[in-house]
């Protein structure tokens, strides 16, 4: 039977301490031993079902890291209290001074900021490719080249990454594949296409609801070991803790994913389609005209469709300014950072989520402060949305047709 991230959540029964059908709750920092040799092993060997600690390990979140791991299909998972501490955890644990990584230049700003601004910092250098460009992305490895490090659907012009090729490039130059999957969960499965290391921001569709900030970091048993050392592990050591209420909140979300995501991508590629047809420049890659359509075919599970995030380019900033007023008084949605939420979300990345990347990067990049990425809800009736999206779209006096 073909891998399916649903069914391997689904297989995941963890019974709570008195058979109650959620896990427990571990609402603990620390943990009691029964002698001190006990505590004493624990410090020196990771001991199965043995705690210690909760910046260390705490039941519920291992709960959720496992899960997740099913859902990637990796051997271990490990969560945090963001997804960029999973992402910048990943980096500082595969990479010291000196070494390199290369990254897709298209990506969320936040990231864009901490390749480019802080590593340095640390003596750790970054290369921005176009990750659509495989001869480029090769010829960026050096010997010093640590991490290929790409989006698996670009934030925010949703290109398309060739997972398999780049899986290739990387192993062949012996470099780790790191892939962010925050904007496809369930729709690709990066590691079963040859990522090395899957991370999530988990504050966005798999938590579904902004109302928690998480991150997640599925990969090799190995990485998740060192990641947790005692001695030398970034995430002991640097501490970035998910809340046990929190994890136990992710977890229940989590089943009813695979339902959200077609629900998100039936709605957009609805409304893609609408914007399309009324002549608007839209990036979305459930559109024939998407030039990585056909990639994304190939790679993905196609039952839960193309993804719910799309963006549109609106001819000017000022034009993309008085839109996303007008829809939030429409009820398009709300005008607001971030993704994956009920209702949808829209925002003008330019000078939003991708600010951090500087004007001139985003001008070659084809990143216009006339575009606006929109994370399309869940709605019952998406025809209705699209109906207040054209009202919008005339009150503005852009459209098209």
């Amino acid at each position: 039977m073909p891998f399916n991230p649903a069914n391997a959540i689904q297989d995941q029964l963890v019974f709570g301490e008195f058979g109650d059908i959620n896990p427990s709750i571990t609402d603990s920092s620390t943990f009691t031993f029964m002698s001190p040799e006990t505590m004493e092993d624990a410090f020196e060997h990771e001991m199965e079902g043995c705690f210690l600690y909760s910046r260390h390990w705490n039941p519920t979140n291992r709960y959720l890291a496992t899960a997740l791991a099913a859902m990637e299909d990796t051997p271990a998972g490990w969560v945090t209290a963001s997804g960029m501490s999973a992402i910048t955890s990943v980096v500082m644990q595969s990479c010291s001074s000196g070494d390199e990584i290369v990254s897709g230049r298209t990506v969320y700003g936040g990231t864009y900021a901490l390749l480019n601004n802080l590593l340095p910092r640390f003596g750790i250098k970054t290369r921005f490719v176009d990750i659509t460009d495989l001869t480029a992305v090769e010829k960026a490895l050096t010997n010093k080249t640590r991490i290929l490090y790409t989006e698996s659907v670009t934030n925010p012009l949703l290109e398309v990454a060739d997972i398999v090729t780049l899986a290739n490039i990387a192993h062949k130059h012996d470099v780790l594949l790191v892939v962010d999957n925050t904007f496809t969960p369930m729709i690709l499965s990066p590691a079963r296409l040859g990522a090395d290391v899957v991370v999530h921001s988990l504050t966005k569709f798999i938590n579904g609801s902004s109302d928690t900030v998480a991150g997640a970091i599925c990969g090799p048993s190995e990485l998740v070991a060192q990641l947790a050392d005692v001695n030398n592990g970034v995430a002991m050591l640097f501490g970035p803790v998910l809340d046990s209420l929190r994890a136990a909140s992710i977890l229940k979300n989590l089943h009813t994913l695979h339902i959200r995501m077609q629900q998100h991508s039936q709605n957009a590629l609805a409304l893609a389609e609408a914007l399309s047809g009324w002549g608007f420049d839209v990036h979305y890659p459930g559109l024939s005209k998407h030039p990585q359509h056909q990639l994304m075919k190939k790679m993905m599970h196609p039952e839960y469709g193309f993804g719910g995030m799309l963006a549109v380019d609106f001819g000017s900033d000022e034009a993309a300014r008085q839109l996303m007023k007008i829809m939030q008084e429409e009820q398009v949605g709300y005008l607001a950072v971030s993704l994956g939420y009920f209702k949808t979300l829209f925002s003008a990345p330019g000078h939003s989520t991708s600010s951090e990347i500087p004007s001139a990067t985003q001008e070659s990049m084809g990143l216009t402060k006339s575009l606006v990425r929109f994370s399309v809800g869940i709605d019952k009736d998406i025809d209705r949305t699209i109906e207040r999206m054209h009202k919008s779209l005339s009150r503005v006096g852009i459209l098209n047709t």
